[in-house]
């Protein structure tokens, strides 16, 4: 799976400041002579998310400020993940094209996975959004990137504790969903989290932005990432088949034991974990299928 995935960890700088010559500034020498960049520095993550993008799939993208900013090589990984997961695993059998359509659930602005989806695999997305400025955001960057554009469709959702009521409409079906959920159970677990990552970057304490941002909805919701998915989980048993597969990331191991009860409660017929890592970054997706997969 990781052959196909055109967004790595290990970048060659040189292809990546000529497909995109904005990142050329930031780029700096380690101490052991390799090119790279400062990840503590927001407008350096930027710049080498926004050459990633341009590079691998021809794509123009920006952010808002503050917004959250997406590991790209991660992001690409779960659309691949995804791929696997709808293809059995035969790389042979992946489906490709419009007729494929694929929920994701909280798009932000960056709208990542349809971009990255609609791109590689010209999937068709619905991407959805809490938050009104995040969904304006979205759409605009969709639109100007017109190879792609006429296979994402944005939709507002109203209801921030709703995952697929008010943004699928009855009949509608999809391959699968995806979702980044939010971490945090409250803001101030959002900065502590957040403190806790500047000590490991080596950031003053009261260092500004982090390279990755987020706005509030991003980072934290009631009940926190287990809170939210097994939110998602109880809605998904109200409507089993809107999607083949629902996913979700799980950025904590620890979480999964009482993910895996409430799939059992909802008694959908399979479930899997998928390990995924891209450089010291851990994380699983979370699948599962009220269907006969």
């Amino acid at each position: 799976m990781h052959a196909r995935n055109r967004c790595r960890d290990g970048y060659d700088f040189a292809r990546l400041t000529a497909a995109h010559p904005p990142l050329t500034p930031f780029v700096v020498r380690s101490p052991r002579g390799d090119a790279t960049i400062d990840f503590a520095d927001p407008a350096a993550v930027l710049a080498l998310n926004q050459a990633l993008l341009k590079d691998a799939y021809g794509v123009q993208w920006s952010l808002p400020a503050g917004a959250l900013c997406p590991p790209i090589p991660g992001r690409s990984d779960y659309v691949h993940h995804v791929a696997d997961l709808l293809s059995g695993g035969d790389d042979t059998a992946i489906p490709r094209g419009p007729d494929v359509r694929i929920l994701d659930i909280g798009a932000g602005a960056s709208c990542i996975y349809p971009i990255i989806g609609a791109s590689e695999y010209g999937w068709r997305f619905v991407a959805t959004n809490i938050d009104q400025a995040a969904h304006r955001w979205a759409r605009q960057v969709v639109r100007i990137n017109r190879p792609i554009a006429t296979l994402i469709e944005g939709r507002y959702q109203s209801d921030p504790r709703s995952c697929f009521a008010n943004v699928t409409t009855p009949g509608e079906r999809f391959a699968a969903s995806m979702c980044n959920p939010p971490f945090h159970a409250s803001a101030e677990e959002a900065a502590a989290g957040s403190a806790r990552k500047r000590r490991n970057l080596k950031l003053a304490p009261d260092a500004a932005a982090l390279n990755f941002g987020g706005e509030a909805n991003e980072l934290w919701c009631d009940g926190g990432e287990v809170g939210f998915i097994e939110r998602m989980i109880a809605e998904s048993a109200t409507r089993p088949q809107l999607c083949f597969w629902f996913t979700t990331l799980v950025s904590k191991s620890a979480h999964l034991p009482r993910l895996r009860r409430a799939i059992a409660r909802a008694e959908a017929t399979h479930v899997l974990t998928i390990d995924m890592a891209q450089g010291q970054k851990q994380s699983r997706l979370l699948a599962w299928t009220f269907m006969h997969a």
